[in-house]
């Protein structure tokens, strides 16, 4: 994929968007840089009360430096409070303490944009100025419409919309008659290899697998030492499974390989029944984890509790993005997932 370039504040939003998948709402949005390279993409909710500023800057300036190349940032505040006349712009305290807490660590704001339910303007425009545009005008920039040719689209919220399961009797039944084969089987090693070498030909098919390998894929699922053979194939490292499933690799991870398992885990999803859906959705959800989306982790993991309220593996990845951990790949910016842009 050949680089594009950020010109003005109508493609930095389309890329935000794009990049996110979803139009954020009262979020603030940072991106290094590193000589005019785009790296890091990080949302975060907005705070939500006065006086914690400065732990919020200090926690926002942690996930930044973790990029450690990155010399400056940029941001959008989207927020649907609106700027009153003569008065600074809403969350003006975070801003300040953001910029002090990053100037300690040598990274400087180039520049930020305020963005409400219709308009968006420069941040650190006078008080009493107007000088913002629609929203809308976003659509005609030529970053927006390079990302919708090559097939990307931004959904108005990050709420996730999975396809409806067909919860059919003879799937069940036949995840369960797998699952019990699984158990009769000796060594154990035994069923791991089956399950990794069928798990890796799906990988490297360019279709979906029949109902009868996804009855497989989900029972294989349902062990938790073979679910964590079958999430570290994903990304075609040959390392550790642990350096693997912590996102701790010398090798940058195939993630086109990774993008293909989650369509694959969504297809088997909707062969699924209740009792059989947490692995699945855990799975999908720590595949979102390695790719830095946080929060839409978080709902799959909250998605797997609901089927499973006492699935140990969802719960425990889902203290460990409250604990606002992240993926090691994502400090690293020739093995993150991420778009290629370059700013002027």
């Amino acid at each position: 994929m050949n680089a594009l370039t950020i010109k003005d504040p109508a493609d930095l939003l389309s890329f935000i968007g794009h990049t996110l998948g979803f139009w954020p709402t009262e979020s603030l949005v940072c991106i290094t840089l590193d000589k005019g390279k785009v790296g890091a993409t990080l949302r975060i909710d907005l705070p939500r009360y006065p006086g914690t500023e400065l732990p919020y800057a200090r926690t926002v300036s942690s996930y930044l430096t973790s990029d450690t190349s990155a010399t400056s940032i940029v941001f959008a505040l989207y927020t649907s409070q609106h700027c009153q006349p003569g008065q600074p712009k809403p969350h003006a305290a975070t801003i300040a303490a953001l910029t002090g807490v990053l100037a300690e660590n040598g990274i400087t704001i180039r520049d930020g944009i305020f963005v409400n339910d219709e308009t968006y303007s420069p941040y650190d425009t006078e008080p009493g100025q107007n000088i913002s545009l629609p929203i809308s005008t976003t659509e005609y920039s030529r970053v927006n419409a390079e990302f919708i040719y090559r097939g990307s689209t931004i959904q108005p919220t990050n709420r996730i919309v999975l396809p409806t399961p067909t919860h059919e009797a003879d799937h069940a039944t036949a995840v369960e008659t797998r699952m019990t084969t699984i158990r009769a089987q000796a060594p154990h090693q035994a069923a791991t290899r089956q399950a990794s070498a069928l798990w890796t030909a799906m990988l490297d098919s360019n279709g979906f697998p029949t109902d009868e390998d996804c009855a497989a894929l989900i029972a294989n699922s349902q062990f938790p030492h073979i679910r964590d053979r079958l999430m570290a194939d994903n990304p075609g490292i040959d390392e550790p499974p642990q350096h693997i499933l912590f996102a701790q690799t010398d090798t940058a991870p195939q993630w086109s390989r990774i993008e293909w398992a989650q369509q694959l885990l969504i297809h088997a999803y909707t062969r699924t029944s209740p009792q059989h859906a947490a692995p699945i959705l855990t799975t999908i959800g720590y595949i979102n984890w390695w790719e830095g989306r946080g929060s839409k982790a978080h709902q799959y993991m909250q998605l797997a509790l609901d089927t499973d309220p006492g699935y140990r593996f969802a719960r425990l990845t889902d203290q460990m993005l409250g604990a606002g951990i992240i993926a090691g790949w994502n400090t690293n910016k020739d093995a993150a997932y991420k778009t290629r842009l370059d700013m002027p």
